[in-house]
């Protein structure tokens, strides 16, 4: 075998096992970021946002609202912050869209807070820091589970501290979510977004 061979095959081993390497980390940072389990100890949640369709929800926002209703009925002194602005092709922002599904089902206008701005992840916590009260160091992040490590992250990036309330992914979704989402995870513990 030529030595161009042996360095191009040497070369793509090397690329495998790193991809892999990979592959696993970022798996066991999701799986970690489940965890700890919110259990009232913070007064305030922050419920991120996810597609509103034309005429519905996205899956991803009915079930991550799902998880945030059952939480908001099991500890009602939780302030929610519902974190999502409106993307060119939502109806209405993903916050208030939020709003209207937490209402209808029961849980107190007085109880949230609509941030209405965002656009990413990052922005999703970024903003809704600015709304919590300057003693407030500690919240609860409602997402789907796949978003939670990414979604704390930088919330410990911002200087908050956290717990996780974790919502399914839907089926139809997961596999192109959770690869994007390795993704923009290994891109978060890189640049800190």
């Amino acid at each position: 075998m030529k030595k161009s061979k042996k360095i191009a095959m040497a070369g793509a081993i090397v690329l495998t096992i790193f991809s892999l390497f990979l592959w696993w980390l970022t798996g066991k940072w999701m799986d970690e970021g489940v965890e700890p389990a919110a259990d009232g100890t913070n007064d305030y949640a922050i419920i991120l946002g996810a597609k509103v369709k034309k005429d519905s929800l996205s899956l991803s926002l009915q079930y991550r609202l799902d998880a945030a209703l059952q939480y908001a009925t099991e500890h009602p002194h939780v302030t929610m912050i519902l974190s999502g602005g409106q993307g060119s092709d939502e109806p209405i922002s993903e916050a208030e869209a939020m709003r209207r599904f937490l209402t209808e089902n029961g849980i107190a206008e007085g109880r949230l807070i609509l941030e209405t701005a965002s656009t990413s992840t990052y922005e999703n916590i970024l903003f809704s820091k600015k709304l919590l009260p300057s003693e407030i160091q500690s919240v609860t992040i409602i997402t789907s589970d796949y978003h939670l490590a990414r979604a704390r992250k930088i919330a410990v990036n911002l200087d908050l501290d956290s717990d996780a309330v974790s919502a399914e992914t839907p089926k139809v979704v997961a596999a192109k979510l959770v690869l994007r989402e390795r993704i923009a995870l290994l891109k978060t513990y890189i640049v800190g977004k």
